[in-house]
Order: C-alpha cells, then sequence, then structure tokens
C-alpha cells in the first residue's frame, strides 16, 4: 500500500499504535518525564511481538532512542562535571547549553516521528535508531 492511498487511520495496520508509541515518546520528553517512559516500556513489551510492521518499528524506535539517549546524557554530563568541577561558572554554562541542544534535538526528532506514523510510515531515528523490522520498506 502506498502512502497515497491511504484513506483512513484503519487503512494501516497498527496505526494507532505507532502514533501512542511516539506520542508518548514526546509525553515523556516534554511533560511527563519517566511515567510516560514506564507507560512505553508496558506497552513495547506487551505490544512489540505481535504488533504489525508499522506499530513495532514506531515501538522500537521510541524506546531505543530514549535509552540511548539516557546513556549519552549521563555519560557527557558526567563528563562535563568532571573536567570543569562542579563550582565553575563554564561548568554549568556549557552543561545547561549541551542539555538544552540535545534534548531540542530529541523533540524534534520525536515531532518527526509522530508525523511519519500519522502519516502510516515507517521511521527510523538517525544514528541512534534500530533497523526497520521486515514489511517496513513497503510502507516507507
Amino acid at each position: 500500500m502506498q502512502p497515497s492511498e491511504i484513506n483512513s487511520d484503519t487503512d494501516v495496520p497498527g496505526f494507532s499504535l505507532a502514533v501512542a508509541a511516539e506520542g508518548l515518546y514526546l509525553l515523556n520528553l516534554l511533560l511527563l518525564p519517566g511515567a510516560a517512559f514506564l507507560i512505553l516500556l508496558l506497552l513495547y513489551f506487551l505490544k512489540v511481538d505481535k504488533a504489525p510492521p508499522l506499530a513495532a518499528a514506531h515501538l522500537s524506535q521510541t524506546m531505543n532512542a530514549p535509552l540511548w539517549a539516557g546513556v549519552l546524557l549521563i555519560l557527557v554530563v558526567g563528563l562535563i562535571l568532571l573536567l570543569g568541577g562542579f563550582d565553575g561558572p563554564w561548568t554549568w554554562v556549557v552543561l545547561i547549553t549541551y542539555f538544552t541542544i540535545c534534548h531540542a534535538s530529541l523533540v524534534i526528532l520525536g515531532i518527526l516521528g509522530l508525523a511519519q506514523a500519522m502519516a502510516g510510515r515507517c521511521w527510523r531515528y538517525p544514528l541512534v535508531g534500530k533497523t526497520l523490522p521486515d514489511g517496513c520498506h513497503a510502507l516507507r
């Protein structure tokens, strides 16, 4: 099925689950950090194995991206604090700048992922995204 042939959300198997996954990813970043991630984690473990390719792709991407982001955030923030010292004013300038740029980038990627889910297309996050499941190539 080509994206131009999609008439409604019921035409694409896994549409609602894909949109929910991307929405929870953004909710985790913007409004309910931690709580939305736990809901997304529960949804992932309950649905990913039997989900259609579209939903499986978005579930996998929305689970992988925040895990990588969390690890990178902890490592880089730790490195900045280690090198700059806790009391250095430039340490905090660098730290806040790094966090702001990374957080804004993750939000933009989440918005792109949500747009792709709403269009009924598979999506792979750049750099940290997992390989798309079989069957996604036909939906892109």
